[in-house]
């Protein structure tokens, strides 16, 4: 096998791939497109009027890598990326892969002190960051004794590193590596305490693009990606970048805040056949289409994640847009998504089935696997999953068991193969002996007519007793003074189990969420 080649076995399933001694993830995300025949075919569309073909990209991957190695890094060094969704992230994320540097895309919407701590916990050399998020990264630098050796700007100064680039070479040889080196960092969101970095090999990109674009969503050069999570994000750097390039396909790429409206307007314009989003966008989208009426026509599929989709939107969703949209659980340590619905086997309100590639199973406190229907840790398997957290070893061998990730989410699996999901293992409760789900709970208070978002937590009564508390987001400001706890009470009656009923409620206009999404359940059991 030559150099950076991979060969796929698709006569069997899951496809069997080998990869070359010597392999740099790069070449054939990038340029394996010349040789196939597309390089006047556009593979970035920006809302802004901007298109990219994959000749272009080529070329400024090419540059990009120069311009690092012309600023003094080394095979090995790490840079920190925090920069919007735009060309230029997919310029610096490959031409460092290429050059032998390891890329950390950075959430966009963190502040100082989140900055400040990845910077240092990373030990990167530089930060390439876009002008908009000077404001934050900018007094993070400020007030570390030892900076980063080099930073730049993306654009809008004389010396920014697009200047720079378009006048660096255009030719670039792939730096030797092996399929499980150290390629990239993700770093976790943090929804249960600080940020751990996750290592990823060269071969896990290539792995869940295969597996879940390729194999459970059928991606094909055709399509075009419309990903409203954004690049940092695990599950959009595969939704935006990963899978369009692995497919030969082309993606939209949007640096705004999500809003519905904008969404919809992407959407109408660009024409793109996957988009993809997460549960409490999907809400905020249901409500907007209670008044409007956009064109969904060219959408084949929409896919969640980040949290687990209500049945309710999920039956929604198909009313409004005539499109389904696949649920799947995914993580940072895993890359994207290992189990998941697909096009022709849905069913609503449930994870789907395991993604080909990956095995799962479910296990007891004692780490014994559980009988088919019960609930328990659900451990997955599969070979795009991270080596290890940087500087992190307790939690690394926590997390990473002879080949086991600890997702720390709770599921059962039914007798027809499906998984359901129960909650974060550390969000659940134990009412009166029992164990109970969070996520059950607030299914059931987003199914009432008046209710936007809900998130249910553990509270200690007077006796010390846990039961649920509910926190709960109303459609409409103005049915705050028509809707009352006992209405919401008698809503759960109907379809909960007594000792899931809500003890309390809490009216709030918004959520504690991560950048991506999901709810900080941690923060409303701090209140």
């Amino acid at each position: 096998m030559e150099n950076n080649t991979i060969s796929i076995d698709t006569s069997i399933n899951p496809a069997k791939i080998e990869f070359a001694e010597v392999f740099n993830v790069a070449v054939p995300f990038i340029d394996r497109h010349l040789e196939e025949g597309r390089k006047d075919k556009i593979i970035i569309h920006t809302t802004g009027g901007e298109k990219v073909t994959y000749e272009q990209l080529a070329e400024r991957v090419n540059q990009s890598g120069n311009v690092l190695k012309n600023m003094g890094m080394s095979s090995g060094d790490r840079i920190l990326m925090i920069i919007k969704d735009a060309p230029e992230f997919f310029y610096l994320f490959w031409g460092a892969i290429k050059a032998g540097i390891v890329p950390i895309p950075l959430n966009t919407l963190l502040r100082s002190k989140d900055y400040a701590f990845m910077i240092e916990d990373s030990g990167s050399v530089g930060v390439v960051y876009s002008p908009e998020f000077m404001g934050e990264l900018e007094p993070a630098l400020g007030q570390m004794s030892k900076k980063p050796e080099y930073t730049l700007l993306t654009e809008g100064k004389s010396g920014c590193f697009l200047d720079q680039m378009h006048s660096a070479s255009s030719s670039l040889e792939a730096a030797p590596a092996k399929a499980t080196d150290d390629c990239f960092w993700l770093y976790s969101s943090g929804t249960t305490g600080k940020p751990k970095g996750a290592v990823h090999s060269h071969r896990d990109m290539v792995v869940t693009s295969q597996y879940y674009g390729k194999d459970t969503l059928g991606i094909l050069e055709d399509d075009v990606c419309f990903s409203a999570a954004k690049l940092f994000f695990a599950y959009g750097l595969g939704n935006g970048m990963t899978f369009p390039l692995w497919s030969g396909a082309s993606c939209v790429l949007f640096p705004a805040r999500p809003t519905p409206d904008k969404t919809f307007e992407v959407i109408e314009k660009f024409k793109p056949t996957l988009y993809f989003g997460v549960p409490t966008l999907f809400v905020a989208q249901l409500k907007e289409l209670e008044s409007s009426s956009p064109d969904f026509s060219s959408l084949r599929i929409s896919v969640s994640a980040g949290e687990a989709l209500p049945a309710d939107i999920f039956r929604r969703w198909k009313k409004y847009t005539g499109t389904y949209i696949l649920d799947g659980i995914g993580s940072t340590e895993a890359l994207h998504i290992f189990i998941s619905n697909r096009a022709d086997d849905i069913k609503a309100g449930s994870s789907g089935r395991v993604v080909p590639g990956y095995k799962a199973k479910i296990v007891d406190e004692n780490n014994k696997e559980v009988s088919q229907g019960e609930e328990g840790r659900l451990l997955i398997q599969g070979d795009s999953v991270c080596k290890y957290y940087w500087k992190n070893p307790e939690k690394t061998s926590a997390t990473i068991v002879d080949g086991w990730l600890n997702t720390g989410d709770t599921y059962r699996q039914e007798k027809d193969g499906y998984f359901i999901y129960g909650g974060r293992s550390d969000d659940m409760m134990k009412v009166g002996g029992i164990w109970c789900s969070p996520f059950e709970i607030e299914a059931k208070l987003v199914e009432h007519q008046k209710v936007l978002e809900a998130a249910v937590v553990g509270r200690a009564d007077d006796f010390g007793m846990i039961k649920p508390e509910a926190h709960v987001v109303l459609k409409r400001a103005s049915d705050a003074s028509d809707i009352t706890e006992c209405e919401l009470l008698e809503h759960c009656k109907t379809g909960l189990a007594p000792y899931k009923y809500p003890r309390w409620f809490k009216f709030s206009e918004e959520l504690p969420k991560t950048a991506t999404g999901k709810i900080q359940r941690f923060k409303l059991r701090s209140n």
